[in-house]
């Protein structure tokens, strides 16, 4: 993602200045410009727009809260047709230093370690959490399913059967 730039948004910031400063970033960014994410999509047209906001919880535990809006176009497994998945994710990620740290975090916020530098880079976080709410098999909602029992029937199996090329060289000697 070198050189991808969200407009208003840093390509790196220091998290725990951010936290301290509760800055919030608004931006938005092409598709394309999520390298990792575009291997999963059927094309590149489109944008997603998302907002972070750093603070400190009641218990002073630092966090970004991120909201993330895009339509995402894959293609149905069913069809074969480009469909757009609609994703609109709020998700709030509790910053800690070590990795023992996360049981700290309240149970609705998921954990994001830090890098010791506290450089975070905002459109890694947006990509990150759009690659995990990608379905694992991507189907349209208005496609119907298919009710085909796909198990041989016994004629098919007897045609096709691993042994059926062996009987006939058994008929031919």
């Amino acid at each position: 993602m070198s050189g991808s730039r969200a407009n208003g948004v840093p390509e790196v910031v220091d998290a725990w200045r951010m936290v301290e400063a509760r800055r919030s970033f608004e931006g938005r960014v092409a598709l394309t410009a999520l390298e990792r994410l575009l291997g999963s999509l059927h094309d590149g047209e489109g944008e997603v727009r998302f907002t972070l906001d750093f603070g400190t919880d009641a218990l002073r535990l630092p966090y970004v809260d991120l909201r993330i809006e895009a339509d995402l176009p894959l293609q149905c497994q069913r069809s074969l047709r480009r469909f757009l998945l609609p994703v609109r994710l709020q998700q709030r990620l509790g910053l800690i230093r070590e990795e023992h740290a996360e049981a700290a975090l309240p149970p609705d916020c998921e954990p994001l370690l830090v890098a010791a530098d506290g450089n975070l880079r905002p459109l890694e976080l947006v990509e990150d959490e759009l690659i995990l709410a990608l379905p694992v098999v991507p189907v349209a909602p208005d496609t119907e399913a298919i009710d085909r029992d796909f198990a041989p029937t016994a004629e098919e199996s007897a045609r096709h059967g691993s042994f059926a090329a062996l009987a006939g060289w058994k008929k031919e000697s």
